[in-house]
């Protein structure tokens, strides 16, 4: 567009008119000079404020606000209205960084280390009895690829129990430094796995210590925790002898502490008030290659066990407790 105080434009091909006075022609030239003076001072102004200058001339730097200034490259330069992740993909260089950096690993004990937790059953498994009743090898015989777990009296599952203690002991563990990894998660399977998959978990992942955790389903008034031991056993798959003594060291480790931050006694129906039993015929123990324990934290069908494991702060105790055992085992 045109400035209205500008001259009109030459016609095609010849110069200037000469029929207007020259003064005319002067007087509209210092008029248009006029016009734009305020406005170069203007931003004159303008730039020394961004710039920060001092009387003095000098720039000085501008602190920006601290809610700008904690922002990122993305964030700063997003549209009014635009959430973060809106920003960091229309920011230059998307892609290539992410808003807000992981969080490094704690450095701990374990560091280095690597525990796997298997939270016992699954909550599915009552919906897929056709599927966990298949028979898979565990060594010594043929059993049942997993089962349903317990309740307590009230409905409270053990495959619930089980998974919260889990998570509980994974955020303990890694707060030391350990690479923790769960046979399964919370909604990431129908049902199972089945025992054989539980065993080659912790197997693959070369694990220096694995841990299954369950709660126990006898009568009432059968009371208190217990941690199975695996047998040596030496038939078809199975090979437990070079486990048999460290799994032994890992159940002590965690028997002894988790009576102590449990208040929890060990079993009063089996164990010999030891709180360890050894068996031959869980497939979980005799298919593993690593050190290995069970741990029932309790019986589901007492009354007062229940409330114990119905608990959340309990179930907190519980995690810390095994996680304390496992620190120790390995050193830490």
């Amino acid at each position: 567009m045109r400035n209205d105080n500008s001259p009109p434009p030459p016609e095609s091909g010849s110069s200037i008119s000469t029929d207007r006075p020259w003064f005319t022609r002067r007087s509209t030239l210092v008029v248009g000079v006029a016009a734009l003076a305020p406005a170069a001072l203007a931003g004159w102004v303008l730039a020394q404020v961004f710039a920060g200058s001092g009387p003095d001339g000098q720039a000085r730097p501008t602190p920006l606000p601290a809610s700008h200034s904690a922002l990122s490259p993305g964030q700063r330069d997003a549209k009014p209205g635009s959430t973060p992740s809106e920003s960091a993909s229309t920011s230059p260089g998307a892609g290539t960084s992410s808003l807000a950096a992981a969080p490094a690993p704690a450095k701990g004990p374990l560091t280095g280390r690597t525990v796997v937790v298997d939270p016992g059953h699954n909550t599915g498994n009552f919906k897929h009895t056709d599927e966990i009743d298949q028979q898979v090898d565990i060594g010594t015989n043929r059993k049942e690829c997993d089962t349903t777990g317990t309740t307590t009296n009230s409905g409270y599952m053990e495959a619930e129990f089980t998974m919260d203690v889990s998570t509980r002991l994974r955020t303990a563990l890694e707060a030391q430094g350990a690479k923790v990894v769960l046979t399964h998660e919370t909604g990431n399977r129908a049902w199972g796995p089945c025992i054989t998959e539980r065993a080659r978990i912790g197997n693959e992942a070369k694990a220096d210590a694995v841990v299954s955790v369950h709660a126990d389903g006898v009568s009432a008034g059968n009371r208190g925790f217990h941690i199975i031991l695996p047998a040596t056993v030496k038939s078809g798959s199975a090979d437990t002898a070079k486990i048999v003594g460290p799994s032994r060291e890992l159940g002590e480790r965690i028997a002894g502490n988790f009576a102590r931050t449990t208040g929890s006694a060990p079993a009063n129906y089996l164990g010999s008030g030891t709180g360890l039993v050894v068996r031959d015929d869980l497939g979980g123990l005799n298919l593993s290659t690593q050190p290995k324990v069970f741990i029932e934290c309790g019986n589901m069908r007492d009354a007062k066990d229940a409330a114990q494991l119905t608990s959340p702060e309990w179930r907190q105790k519980a995690a810390q407790g095994i996680a304390d055992g496992i620190v120790g085992f390995l050193g830490g």
